[in-house]
């Protein structure tokens, strides 16, 4: 007989271990299919262009930094494109005509109030979607073309509550409320006469439009040009982070997932293995050799494999889009940003979770395949009474370094290095606790006995199957054990952070109100909020993000942080960085304060100098002058307020931090203010964070649903390989009930030991965190959260061994003797 065909009359044979190996393959596949689908979404989807939809090409300046070594990063704001490039353009052969555009948020104000619109240049409705309906186009800087209202009429339009004055001289059909200015008019509304956002070009009848956005490039340098869907990226600027969002989320996730899906199919086949031990030592007496086992298991493998990853597949796509609709109505993607279902994920999910699966299958068989035949025969029957050495060194090696990377580097390491050390403890003291698993087990049985769970004798005889079968229920036990702690450190890094943020931002905010409008607001109302009476200080407040290049570990690395700019006069009224070194009064030029971590992870100190790229890729190298220790509520780094301004998409503040109250006189004259006091404002940065840590808590409870899923897989595997034992029991005079009592002792067992172990190979990364994002070793564990992990491993562990147990007692005690192993 072939070994092709005795694998699967060993698969018929044996369904309830391959079924338990088929679901965790299956499950694998599905989540390794939806990261695949998360990364090719991030390189290759979009949104179909909207205004932009009649241009061939459209060409703006680079968006992106290319990093020697690392994937480009993108600028967080615009990158404006000077208007003079539409001329170069214009003459490249197969142009027919060039449109350089403009887009501003602005408001119309009316009786009600203001209402929002966009402001474009005129020579925009070239592209289309727009109809003159009455009047003519704008002609001077008075002048405005308005989709509402009548000809002759004078419209009041502001931007960043600035008002202006103009004269309505046209009517349009369009399809978002918008408003038309002469092309030029249009750039000083958006604060730079000389730049736009993009040039959007119509080709000549019969030129291809790739061919034409190469000769672009090539004639024009400097500027990066896009066709088909990518002309959206151009349109909207959230396309691009979005791409980038997928693209990290997919690796960050994807990596972890991967780990995660081999320690489960490694766990579930190797049990399998183990439970297999009779069959394959007799396989050997009968002059099977060790690669004819190898061969065995690595068909056996392949064919279930192969059938459980092609079905996990299917799953996988709408665990894809289910992520798609979370993304979405938590901001991280922009409305109709849809996901590329291609072949590629799929197939490599397909082939990835094969290849594991075969490979976990031969480490698993390893020993089975080259132990000798007398041994493997009493092996059957007794597991070996102790592990291998080198397992033991491994693990312990594990366990101490997994400490180390989790407790002592956070204490060395300042920044994200240390971060990064203690976030990544977590899974190294997972693997050890796998291969220490038997041991510990018996430890925590002994340690049960002790407190009186061993004093009853289906206590005893729980106890003495744990010694006896370690092997086994340490395979079992280790997803469980994986998952409390991963579910611990996922949840409560998140609550550390979040309680330390918003301890920062209740304690720094000092102003007594803050003032904010829709789009934004111009430099002008900071300075009219700060000559009103009753205004002690009033601080503008700019938000944006930085990419920082330093060093890592001996390597050059450039990464984005959360910055703000502010004026130093009057800062100290409204805000409190707690400030650990230099002063914030030195805030001008090129000067900047940075976080503690920031500090650390960039090896610099007060009079130490920072090189960045600004919001729109502008360099910028600062001298640190003060360094403060509230970078989570605030951002990691504060640059002066006329540093970062100019160099954002709008050019407008985010808000106003005011010491005192503005007169009445102020909000008459600019409406578009709202007024917030300093909880309202601290609740919505809250919940604006919020939404991210929601995102990442979908993400964990993904890979905690298919840890969950594994403990069960396993356990029911384990529970039901049992049915021979369980009759023995009751020949020799067990009753039903006191077998089912032994197994609920033998789930105590587990239970207690995958939280203890669980929360100690978490407790490493958790404090490790918490010194590198706080400075105390104290992380944020509320306790009914805890609580409800430790009750869902309760859940998981008695319910997947008392339910197998209740269905392997059906058959009558001599009829289940018969069963094989």
């Amino acid at each position: 007989m072939s070994l092709f065909a005795l694998a699967r009359q060993t698969i018929r044979a044996r369904r309830t271990a391959f079924a338990a190996a088929f679901v965790a393959v299956f499950a694998g596949s599905a989540l390794i299919t939806a990261s695949g689908i998360l990364l090719d979404s991030g390189l290759r989807s979009g949104i179909p262009p909207q205004r932009y939809a009649a241009a061939a090409v459209v060409v703006t300046a680079e968006q992106t930094m290319s990093v020697a070594g690392e994937p480009a990063q993108r600028f967080a704001e615009r990158v404006p494109l000077p208007v003079a490039r539409a001329a170069d353009i214009a003459r490249v052969p197969g142009v027919a005509a060039v449109v350089p555009d403009v887009s501003v948020r602005a408001g119309l104000r009316g009786t009600a109030g203001s209402a929002p619109l966009v402001a474009h240049g005129w020579s925009s409705t070239r592209l289309g979607a727009v109809t003159l309906t009455g009047g003519r186009p704008p002609q001077g800087p008075g002048e405005v073309v308005l989709d509402a209202g009548r000809v002759g009429d004078v419209a009041v339009v502001t931007v960043g509550g600035i008002a202006a004055s103009y004269q309505v001289v046209g009517t349009v059909v369009a399809g978002a409320a918008s408003a038309f200015f002469t092309d030029e008019q249009a750039r000083v509304l958006a604060g730079r006469p000389d730049v736009v956002d993009a040039v959007a070009v119509l080709a000549a009848p019969g030129a291809d439009e790739a061919d034409l956005a190469r000769r672009i490039g090539e004639a024009v340098p400097g500027v990066a040009t896009a066709t088909g869907d990518d002309r959206a990226a151009a349109e909207f600027l959230d396309v691009g982070a979005a791409r980038s969002f997928l693209t990290i989320i997919a690796a960050s996730f994807g990596g972890a997932m991967l780990m995660v899906v081999l320690l489960v199919v490694a766990s579930t086949l190797g049990l399998a293995v183990q439970q297999r031990r009779r069959e394959f030592a007799l396989l050997r007496a009968i002059a099977a050799g060790p690669g004819h086992i190898h061969r065995l298991i690595a068909i056996e493998t392949a064919l279930v494999s192969t059938a459980a990853a092609v079905l996990g597949a299917g799953p996988g796509v709408g665990l894809s889009l289910l992520l798609h609709d979370v993304f979405v109505r938590y901001g991280s993607l922009p409305a109709g940003f849809g996901f590329v279902i291609g072949p590629l994920p799929i197939a490599a999910a397909v082939v990835g979770s094969v290849l594991a699966a075969v490979a976990a299958g031969l480490v698993a068989g390893r020993r089975a395949a080259r132990i000798s035949p007398v041994d493997a025969l009493g092996e059957a029957a007794v597991e070996p009474p102790r592990l291998g050495r080198g397992r033991v060194l491994t693990g312990w090696g594990l366990a101490i370094a997994g400490t180390v990377l989790g407790i002592a580097l956070p204490l060395t390491l300042a920044g994200t290095a240390g971060a990064a050390a203690a976030a990544s403890s977590a899974m190294v003291l997972v693997v050890a606790v796998a291969l220490l698993g038997p041991r510990l087990l018996t430890a925590t049985a002994a340690v049960l006995g002790k407190l009186g769970l061993g004093r009853p004798a289906a206590g005893f005889l729980a106890g003495a199957n744990t010694r006896a079968r370690s092997r086994k229920l340490g395979a079992a036990t280790t997803p469980l054990i994986m998952g409390v702690a991963l579910a611990a450190v996922q949840i409560f890094t998140a609550t550390t952070t979040a309680a330390a943020a918003q301890r920062q931002t209740e304690t720094g905010l000092r102003a007594d109100q803050v003032l904010v409008a829709d789009g934004g607001l111009a430099p002008a109302v900071a300075d009219a909020v700060r000559r009103s009476p009753g205004v002690t200080a009033a601080v503008p407040v700019v938000r944006t993000q930085v990419l920082v290049t330093h060093r890592m570990f001996g390597e050059s690395t450039t990464e984005p942080y959360a910055a703000q700019g502010v004026t130093p006069g009057g800062l100290g009224h409204v805000l409190d960085l707690d400030i650990r070194a230099g002063s914030l009064d030195g805030l001008t030029g090129d000067t900047v304060a940075v976080s503690e971590s920031a500090a650390g992870t960039f090896g610099v100190d007060l009079g130490g100098t920072v090189a960045m790229r600004l919001g729109d890729g502008t360099p910028y190298t600062a001298r640190v002058v003060a360094i403060y220790g509230s970078g989570l509520g605030f951002g990691d780094l504060t640059l002066p307020h006329d540093a970062v301004a100019g160099h954002t998409t709008t050019g407008l503040d985010d808000e106003i931090l005011v010491s005192g109250a503005p007169g009445a006189e102020v909000l008459r004259a600019y409406p578009e203010l709202r007024v917030t006091d300093r909880k309202a404002f601290v609740a919505a940065r809250n919940d604006a964070a919020g939404a991210q840590s929601a995102v990442n808590l979908v993400l964990n409870l993904v890979l905690i649903a298919f840890i969950a899923i594994a403990v069960v897989n396993i356990l029911v595997l384990a529970t039901a390989a049992r049915i021979r034992e369980f009759a023995l029991l009751r020949l020799i005079g067990a009753k039903p009930r006191q077998v089912r009592a032994m197994t609920r002792r033998e789930a105590v067992i587990v239970v207690v030991a995958a939280v203890v172990l669980g929360s100690l190979a978490a407790l490493p990364p958790l404090v490790g965190l918490s010194l590198s994002l706080t400075g105390t070793a104290l992380p944020a564990v509320p306790p009914g959260i805890y609580l409800g992990i430790v009750a869902a491993a309760a859940l998981v562990g008695w319910g997947a061994i008392a339910i197998p147990t209740r269905f392997a007692l059906r058959p009558a005690a001599v009829a289940a003797m018969r069963v094989g192993d």
